[in-house]
């Protein structure tokens, strides 16, 4: 099932320039596969000096894991649960900026275990023709609910 933008937008935290992603292309409960060509805006938000580091693609990664959140939570009729990028592991980039990739960004995520609070993922973000980074990243879940306690 293909979704687009405003569905993204409506569903994530992430405002306005700051929602990356353009379509999920496909999703399972263990897997999403996001696009998005916003890398090539000249008004990108996290570009610096004219440029976007590689490392932003972990931005790109960590918004389909968003995505992914809120997919299975509406997939269990639930609400989605908010999440925090904890950490980044073996990350690997395989080029030094996103914003002269001329092709779509392709964002997938693995979520590879999951308890009540912690979420594991493996990511890789690839253009046509090679992957651009990849590495696994840490996600807390419902961080507010210690505060509401």
């Amino acid at each position: 099932m293909r979704l687009d933008r405003r569905w993204i937008a409506a569903h994530v935290p992430h405002a306005g320039r700051m929602c990356l992603l353009d379509e999920v292309m496909n999703w399972s409960a263990e897997r999403i596969s996001c696009r998005s060509g916003t890398h090539r805006a000249p008004d990108h938000p996290l570009r610096s000096h004219g440029r976007l580091g590689a490392v932003c693609g972990i931005e790109y990664a960590a918004q389909a894991m968003a995505v992914h959140g809120a997919l299975i939570g509406a997939d269990v009729g639930g609400p989605a649960r908010a999440g925090l990028l904890a950490s980044v592991r073996s990350v690997r980039l395989h080029v030094t900026r996103l914003d002269d990739v001329e092709s779509d960004l392709f964002c997938d995520a693995v979520r590879m275990a999951g308890e009540r609070g912690m979420v594991l993922y493996e990511f890789e973000v690839r253009s046509a023709q090679q992957v651009l980074l990849h590495g696994r990243a840490a996600v807390v879940l419902d961080i507010d609910a210690g505060r509401r306690a």
